[in-house]
């Protein structure tokens, strides 16, 4: 399970509409757990795809960066998040070639209709993606803060 405050998953389904007809992307931070983790705050990235309408791919450099400030703020890397402005709301072939962080949450924001925000973490073992659940609380105090339980 994922654990989303109302102003992070706010936040991501705003950013995903800014986006317009190209994906956006970004990295999560909070408290990582295998079973459960808790996002305290989405950090953007510019999304460098060749072709952005229907890839994404994060700037490395930016991506360091963020990295690095959430290390030193003591959270940890909850995952990461892109979007899909015309669908589908689950992870693509191409969102399967390229995670390489295993066990961590993907978060897609699908605009195909009604905003949809759904979550998977990515097996490496098994190479596939596994759907979690994602909670929505009414803010960081509403969440379990207990990581893996």
């Amino acid at each position: 399970m994922i654990e989303l405050p109302r102003t992070v998953y706010d936040d991501l389904v705003y950013r995903a509409y800014d986006g317009d007809d190209h994906e956006v992307c970004g990295v999560l931070a909070g408290e990582y757990g295998t079973d459960r983790t808790v996002v305290t705050d989405a950090y953007s990235t510019e999304n460098v795809a060749e072709n952005p309408e229907i890839r994404y791919a994060l700037d490395p450099e930016e991506q360091l960066e963020v990295i690095e400030r959430i290390e030193a703020q003591d959270l940890e890397i909850a995952g990461f998040y892109h979007s899909h402005p015309a669908g589908p709301t689950e992870p693509t072939p191409r969102d399967v070639d390229r995670a390489t962080w295993p066990d961590v949450s993907y978060v897609i924001v699908a605009l195909d209709g009604y905003p949809y925000v759904g979550s998977w973490r990515w097996r490496e073992d098994d190479e596939t993606f596994e759907g979690e659940r994602v909670r929505v609380c009414k803010s960081l105090e509403d969440t379990s803060r207990t990581p893996g339980r």
